[in-house]
């Protein structure tokens, strides 16, 4: 799809073209070579100006199904000038899931990459009920993605996307292996502790592993799955939200810190945020600025019990995604 600069473009150019075929017409008894620099310029323009795919990672169990379309629907619908390539990692996903998954992205016009996992790959993990092994396979995407796909967007399924990603992923991670946000901006005393439990005291803060841009060149150059299973075995006693700890406590030093309230907002906390800015992040300046809410914790906006801020917001995508 194209914005309403490039129509007008194409219209410019369908009128040259046409004054064109008129002149040419008009001199059949003497044709002479035409030229066309005029139109060959707005082409090559429109060329370089056609956007590449959008390449989203999603990882999943059945459990966490259709919380996945609500977040898909989120992100097509706020994002509707761009294509995406979503790619599913997955294990214990049924073929019916993945089957209405594909013609949901397909109906969308865009294209669904599956890649399923052996999870006896993370026999040693700490997992629970809360924290399933899908969660580590962020950890590993690169080892499991095309070799010649170099940059991709993690998105945990518990987010609405309500902006357009494109600030986001044209953020420069040459130098980095991620780009994160870190909540802990809100409350010096939850980072204070994570840096004492983790030994993180070289990273700029405690990073959410629910949003996270990869530079997965760099990953496949610097992440092995011997550190990650050796530093879990080693901090067994530390982990508290597993994946997340081995994210910081072995390369949290390596993670650009983008802001929380724009890319990763914790939907838990709309009051520390407005009072921290002073009045100024209230709902409204959320809905035009902010890109990603994210409803971290355990209780979650698809369960009827729930009644926080934005519960109805994600209701009214949830409801709209099931049409």
């Amino acid at each position: 799809m194209v914005d309403d600069r490039h129509l007008k473009q194409h219209k410019t150019l369908c009128q040259l073209l046409k004054k064109r075929i008129r002149r040419i017409k008009m001199k059949r008894a003497d044709p002479e070579p035409v030229n066309l620099p005029e139109e060959k310029k707005m082409f090559q323009q429109l060329k370089a100006k056609k956007k590449e795919p959008i390449n989203i990672l999603v990882t999943i169990d059945e459990n966490y199904a259709q919380p996945l379309f609500t977040m898909l629907y989120s992100l097509f619908l706020n994002n509707s000038k761009d294509s995406f390539k979503i790619h599913l990692i997955y294990a214990d996903l049924s073929d019916q899931t993945r089957s209405a998954l594909n013609d949901f992205c397909e109906k969308w016009h865009h294209k669904l990459f599956e890649y399923p996992f052996d999870p006896t790959r993370l026999e040693g993990a700490p997992i629970t009920k809360r924290y399933p092994q899908s969660m580590y396979y962020r950890l590993l995407a690169h080892r499991i993605l095309p070799c010649d796909l170099d940059k991709i967007l993690y998105l945990d399924p518990d987010i609405l996307v309500i902006n357009s990603l494109e600030t986001l992923i044209q953020t420069d991670i040459s130098h980095y292996l991620f780009a994160g946000a870190a909540h802990t901006s809100l409350t010096g005393v939850s980072e204070h502790f994570n840096r004492i439990r983790l030994n993180t005291y070289q990273s700029e803060g405690y990073f959410n592993s629910g949003v996270l841009l990869m530079n997965l060149g760099q990953m496949r150059k610097r992440i092995s799955e011997h550190d990650i299973f050796s530093y879990i075995d080693s901090h067994k006693i530390e982990l508290l939200l597993p994946d997340q700890d081995v994210l910081n406590g072995l390369y949290g030093d390596q993670i650009l810190q983008i802001a929380d309230e724009l890319y990763n907002y914790d939907a838990r906390n709309y009051q520390t945020y407005y009072l921290v800015s002073s009045g100024k992040i209230d709902v409204d300046w959320i809905m035009k600025n902010t890109v990603i809410l994210h409803f971290c914790g355990k209780n979650k906006p698809w369960s009827p019990s729930y009644g926080r801020k934005f519960a109805v917001l994600y209701k009214h995508y949830h409801s709209l995604s099931l049409r």
